[in-house]
């Protein structure tokens, strides 16, 4: 009797320790939905060809994800960085961002680095009609017009245009005013929308193109190249180059002695130490692109923490000491979309897309406007001319006067040493 009398109270016990479960069950909830992390996925070159700015941008995507989690996250729900290596290879994208929006379930997308890998993209955000956040991508939406798609390259709303303006406009102020120009660049994409533009400036500003040329992206030997511009005597010499070209250019041009009044442009390659501590001296006078540089003018608030974080984790992780040109902008690309969540307290992708579209963000590279194509408002290329550079120590590039800006006026940090020779001396 005992016995049964204690079988029916401890059953009596466990139903009424199964209720209470069950209610603190459903009580836990919704605690335990609004923990569930926002999830932001992509791919990122971290092999292959770009892999050394691939895994500089996923450094500071890092650490974007750290500040906003010390901070209680997005909606109060913690941030997580779900990423594959594409292999800096177009074909791979497809495949990764199937596997994150099917697989992994992210609640975002956002591009990998270049042009190439982001244009294997659109297919999938416009089918499913995702907010894209693009990562330094050239005149990707030109022809597509995707109104969810926002790129934080500064390269404005005509990009072909943008990208070069700043190196005529300062040409064209020179006295006496330059005649002539060449035009060369790599047989490949980036290249051939920079030289679309370059050739729309030479035309606009009235200089008068005595060289246009391109040679493939398999070329060593740059000399018979500056051999054949220096022949054509030009005033102006415009190059859209990658990183080992831009290399090789300029190592020519010191050995055949260019005389040209100003010379740059395009060149990639020049915004990383590897390549300011190989050519030392050599740069003195280039006229290039850049979108930050330390110069008191493009004093953006949070960029030098930001750098400060940034350079004081770059060696130990094997990527660019100085930081100054992708790292900036893929914090700030993902940093636009935080802020989008937060204002709209939102995950719909519609609403998130209208609102980037609609408002400014303050970023660590300063305030971002979208057009409607996606790209910046307004261009803010700038133009820079590397000066007073000596030797191969890398801390010079970290303080204000190795590259002056001279372009856009509200920029503008010094003046130009011209002609080129000059500034050689």
């Amino acid at each position: 009797m005992a016995w049964h009398g204690q079988t029916g109270t401890r059953r009596r016990w466990i139903v009424g320790v199964l209720i209470g479960v069950m209610a603190l069950g459903t009580a836990w909830a919704p605690a335990a939905q609004a923990a569930e992390p926002i999830k932001i996925g992509f791919g990122m070159a971290l092999t292959g060809a770009l892999a050394g700015n691939g895994k500089a941008a996923l450094m500071a995507m890092q650490m974007w994800a750290e500040d906003v989690n010390k901070k209680g996250g997005l909606l109060g729900r913690p941030v997580e960085l779900v990423y594959y290596d594409d292999q800096t290879k177009p074909a791979a994208v497809p495949g990764i961002y199937t596997k994150l929006l099917d697989v992994d379930k992210v609640n975002f997308i956002v591009s990998g680095y270049g042009t190439n890998v982001i244009a294997p993209l659109f297919p999938i955000a416009m089918e499913r009609n995702l907010v894209l956040m693009g990562l330094f991508g050239m005149a990707n939406n030109e022809k597509l017009k995707y109104k969810n798609y926002f790129q934080i390259m500064p390269s404005g709303p005509n990009p072909a245009l943008g990208w070069s303006q700043g190196f005529f406009e300062v040409a064209a102020k020179q006295q006496p005013k330059p005649q002539t120009i060449a035009l060369v660049g790599a047989d490949a994409e980036y290249p051939h929308n920079a030289l679309v533009g370059a050739r729309e400036h030479a035309k606009n500003f009235g200089f008068k193109v005595v060289y246009d040329g391109k040679y493939p992206p398999s070329t060593v030997d740059y000399t018979p190249i500056i051999r054949a511009i220096k022949a054509t005597n030009p005033d102006l010499v415009y190059v859209a180059s990658y990183p080992p070209d831009t290399a090789g250019i300029i190592q020519a041009a010191q050995e055949v002695g260019l005389p040209v009044k100003m010379f740059g442009g395009g060149m990639v390659g020049l915004q990383f130490a590897a390549l300011q501590t190989k050519l030392g001296s050599k740069l003195n006078g280039v006229v290039n692109y850049e979108f930050y540089v330390p110069e008191p003018t493009v004093n953006f608030p949070g960029i030098n923490e930001f750098l400060a974080r940034y350079q004081a984790q770059a060696e130990k992780a094997g990527v660019d000491p100085l930081g100054h040109y992708i790292p900036p902008f893929s914090y700030a690309y993902v940093q636009i979309l935080g802020q989008a969540v937060e204002a709209t307290k939102s995950l719909d992708q519609k609403k998130v897309a209208e609102y980037i579209q609609a408002n400014e963000f303050n970023t660590i590279v300063g305030k971002v406007k979208f057009a409607p194509n996606g790209e910046w408002a307004k261009s803010r290329v700038l133009m820079v001319q590397f000066q007073n550079v000596q030797g191969s120590d890398v801390a010079q590039f970290k303080k204000a006067g190795t590259r002056v800006v001279l372009y856009p006026e509200d920029w503008k940090s010094g003046t130009l040493i011209y002609p080129y020779s000059k500034a050689q001396k």
